[in-house]
């Protein structure tokens, strides 16, 4: 069977959940027995996110093979539990980067390069690189941006072509969409949704199916409508409601028919799907045996998409322990010796975000010494395993005045430092430990007992580490080194003695958890936190439920 391809392009508005759509139809279709991955086409010049400032990207979500990509494949991966890689997210800026690259090396032979063929061409050529890589039955790709922006234009020319390059019957394109509701007209508007449409079709792409966005459901007459004004069947119009949980999106894809119409229209063989386990999650984060409220102590708290894979981490978390969780954010600029009490005195567990800088590294010292001395399990991720390094540096093992050269490079005891093939480095962007590491763990560790087996692999981004020349005295005061890669001798995770649950890890452990394999240490840690059993009562900052 030839590789089939879904494009995905979005209207009237951004932030409609393309990406929740696609990871949606995605899972869909992997329970029907077909071999699916999903790629992101971004419109922005940057090479990757990875230089980005969380307020204006969100999460820099990092795959096995070191790619820095967009958030949308934490949703990919988390939805159809499989892996993504550097060719599951194309950005505008390295299309003309390659192309840049080849016209120098003389690739093209002396010609004119320009926006079409080369540019189209070579956005071509990463999406069927991706569906050729594996032998996928289904690519689905999901166009950033919203028809209409110039920056967008030459991808849907790109899929224009592709559906003639690869043909008719082997493509098919989706349209998301608005259907707003006028409280002033009482009524649904579909002018939006025509316009859209119109405005796709003008580049030459016509949508095959249209995904509605809308508060309201949509009655056999607003279906009819937009079918009749758009030159859609009534059965290719969809509702997308909107719902509790994301993790709902695709039961309710499934009662809108829209996995069946999509097979009936590329003549996929396939089986009845098996939904079974994923409603069982769904059920099981909807109806939690209990509640607890976990504190995330971070720099970007007032932007919740900085720290997307760590809030469904802590949902999986939950779900495996029937616990639902109640976030507790916690800016960490804010937290002093003074206030920590009253911030984080309710909690159950307490999580210390990663990021980069000295903004906010107090306030993130003072929630990991808080956790240390009240026994409160804690989580520290990347830069909060560092923090927990530097407190019981100070605090425990007499090295007054310890911190990270990243913050003081003058420190008498350089307890985090730069990794050694990092201090030159002058380019910032792809430079970092990125990627897939090995890590071995300590027999009767927490994290041992964690994981349940010795050899791990993980995700890092990272430049600095636990200084290997003050190992040996941290260890002396009591610090636990239960997780080092074998290959160079990085600590990758330490403990506490004679505590319930303190845990801080280099890597990013949120980046591998899935609705079907939730990741271990959220497990664990949730489940500390819940026989922890503090009731959050009093809390002033901002909760929200998840």
């Amino acid at each position: 069977m030839s590789t089939k391809y879904i494009f995905v392009t979005g209207g009237v508005t951004s932030s409609l959940g393309k990406g929740i759509i696609c990871a949606s139809l995605g899972r869909l279709l992997v329970a029907r027995g077909l071999r699916v991955t999903i790629q992101k086409l971004d419109p922005y010049i940057n090479v990757d996110p990875g230089t980005m400032n969380p307020y204006e990207h969100g999460e820099v979500y990092v795959t096995d093979d070191g790619a820095e990509t967009d958030l949308d494949l934490g949703h990919y991966e988390r939805f159809l539990d499989v892996k993504t890689s550097q060719d599951n997210n194309v950005t505008t800026g390295r299309v003309y980067y390659d192309v840049i690259t080849k016209e120098r090396k003389g690739e093209y032979l002396g010609k004119t390069v320009q926006v079409i063929p080369h540019i189209t061409d070579e956005i071509k050529s990463h999406v069927l690189r991706l569906g050729q890589s594996d032998n996928y039955d289904v690519v689905i790709t999901e166009v950033g941006g919203t028809v209409g922006d110039i920056e967008s234009l030459p991808y849907i020319e790109a899929m224009r072509q592709l559906r003639y390059d690869v043909g008719r019957k082997n493509t098919l394109s989706i349209h998301l969409t608005l259907v707003p509701y006028l409280a002033a007209a009482g009524e649904l508007k579909t002018k939006p949704t025509q316009h859209s449409v119109r405005t796709l079709s003008e580049s030459g792409l016509s949508p095959d199916i249209l995904v509605c966005r809308s508060e309201y459901d949509l009655d056999n007459s607003i279906r009819s409508k937009i079918a009749q004004f758009c030159n859609v069947e009534n059965e290719d119009v969809i509702a997308s409601l909107d719902a509790e949980s994301i993790y709902e999106v695709p039961l309710l894809m499934r009662e809108e028919g829209l996995d069946r119409r999509v097979i009936e229209k590329l003549g996929l063989p396939t089986k009845n799907p098996d939904l079974t386990k994923w409603t069982e999650f769904v059920e099981r984060i909807k109806h939690p045996e209990t509640r607890i409220q976990i504190a995330l102590v971070g720099k970007y708290v007032e932007h919740h998409d900085a720290y997307k894979s760590i809030v469904e981490a802590l949902i999986h978390g939950g779900a495996m322990n029937n616990a639902g969780i109640d976030i507790h954010w916690v800016q960490s600029d804010d937290l002093t010796e003074e206030n920590v009490e009253k911030e984080l005195g309710d909690v159950s567990g307490i999580l210390v975000a990663p990021g980069f800088g000295g903004r906010g590294i107090e306030g993130k010292l003072s929630a990991v010494k808080y956790a240390r001395e009240k026994q409160i399990p804690m989580l520290g991720i990347c830069l909060g395993m560092q923090c927990a390094v530097i407190e019981f540096a100070r605090n425990i093992a007499g090295m007054a005045g310890a911190n990270s050269t990243e913050f003081d490079e003058t420190t008498a005891y350089p307890v985090i430092d730069f990794m050694p093939d990092q201090r030159d480095i002058q380019e910032k962007g792809g430079t970092m430990r990125l990627g897939k590491y090995d890590c071995k763990l300590t027999e009767g560790s927490k994290a041992m007992m964690a994981y349940d087996k010795e050899m791990i692999e993980e995700r890092h981004r990272h430049r600095f580490e636990l200084n290997n020349e003050l190992r040996e005295k941290l260890i002396e005061a009591g610090l636990i080194v239960s997780g080092v890669n074998p290959e160079r001798n990085l600590v990758e995770i330490i403990e506490l003695e004679n505590h319930p649950w303190y845990v801080g890890v280099q890597f990013h452990p949120e980046l591998r958890s899935t609705v079907y394999d939730p990741h271990p240490l959220f497990v664990s840690f949730v489940k500390a936190a819940l026989e922890n059993s503090a009731v959050s009562t009093g809390s002033h900052t901002e909760k929200a439920s998840i």
